[in-house]
């Protein structure tokens, strides 16, 4: 914009705010938009948060193929094991000894060795998701949320134990079961 349609245009937006200011149509002594209170901003940002994720995972389910989905789940369930020191604790007092792993998760979870299967399960009904970032938007029939955490479990047993584990998803409450519960496969 060149210096002439500068002053034009600053000329227009100086007559209007007069104008509405003669008119008494703006309340010129009321707070800009941005000082004005109302909601708490904790409150208006953890809606904004909470948006937020619905999106990104509405997005992701709807945009991104099964395979793909899987592995940027997983990524958040590796993510949220190194972020949280209990998890590695986990991994810390099974080091080296599947026995150890075990007894180390019966502190949270029902547990248990079945074969060459190992059960992890959030008691036999849970009354509701534990994961913050997935408790406040609806759950979905084959919920991809539910990827975080078998990730989290794969990645506790592959730290504790220094080689690669398949973990499946039996059921979860975010996809309908009454509970949350992994199969680990040793073999």
């Amino acid at each position: 914009m060149n210096r002439k349609q500068f002053l034009k245009e600053s000329l227009k937006l100086g007559v209007c705010s007069s104008a509405c200011y003669v008119l008494n149509a703006v309340d010129l002594s009321a707070a800009p938009p941005s000082e004005q209170k109302t909601e708490a901003p904790k409150d208006f940002e953890k809606e904004f948060v909470q948006n937020f994720l619905s999106d990104l995972m509405d997005s992701i389910d709807s945009e991104l193929d099964e395979k793909t989905k899987v592995r940027v789940m997983a990524g958040c369930g590796r993510g949220c094991f190194r972020r949280f020191s209990f998890k590695q604790d986990l991994a810390k007092q099974g080091e080296g000894s599947l026995e150890k792993l075990i007894d180390a998760y019966k502190k949270n979870f029902e547990i248990w060795k079945d074969g060459d299967l190992v059960h992890i399960r959030y008691g036999e009904v849970s009354s509701g998701c534990y994961c913050p970032a997935a408790r406040y938007r609806p759950p979905k029939p084959n919920d991809i949320h539910c990827n975080c955490t078998r990730a989290t479990h794969q990645t506790i047993f592959e730290t504790a134990l220094q080689r690669p584990f398949q973990v499946d998803i039996v059921e979860t409450l975010r996809r309908g079961g009454k509970t949350c519960h992994f199969v680990v496969h040793l073999t």
